[in-house]
């Protein structure tokens, strides 16, 4: 199983879009970034103080990402603003620019994903992170931190996805 991981950022504009084709079916490459979420969300990308135990992605309109920490500790980091499987998928950034919750939903930006299939195994993914003049004064910094490769990176979607799709 291949992938074709390839992404620009806009770095003069207010959003950062990546993009991947992945070799699955764009049912699978639907459930595996929204109800499958833990298994490729980068580890080290967590607000709870805590080591996680797991991500639960709630499949409608009004529901929350949420990480789960080994305490039971929750935060609720995202709501989901358009589910419609399995082509799109958008949701709140409700996350400031402290890396903490922001309460605020005037100063959230929103990540949108669309679905694309290419065949009828191929898919293609892509992300756009918009709005992220919302986060209000330095918000650059916002945007500079996602659209780095340490931010929204799909290599490690397409890698989990390649990997759970090949067992």
């Amino acid at each position: 199983m291949t992938t074709d991981i390839s992404g620009t950022t806009d770095i003069s504009g207010t959003a950062v879009r990546r993009s991947a084709v992945v070799e699955v079916p764009i049912d699978r490459a639907f459930t595996f970034f929204t109800s499958d979420i833990g298994a490729w969300w980068d580890p080290d990308k967590h607000l709870l103080a805590e080591p996680v135990a797991g991500m639960v992605f709630e499949p409608r309109v009004g529901g929350q990402i949420i990480d789960r920490g080994v305490s039971g500790a929750e935060s609720r980091w995202a709501t989901v603003l358009v589910y419609d499987p399995p082509t799109y998928v958008a949701f709140s950034w409700n996350i400031d620019l402290a890396w903490g919750i922001e309460a605020d939903p005037a100063k959230r930006s929103e990540v949108h994903v669309t679905f694309s299939a290419q065949g009828e195994h191929r898919t293609l993914v892509e992300l756009e992170h918009r709005h992220l003049d919302r986060h209000g004064e330095g918000w650059e910094a916002m945007r500079d931190a996602v659209g780095s490769l340490k931010g929204w990176d799909l290599q490690p979607y397409a890698a989990a996805l390649a990997r759970a799709s090949s067992r």
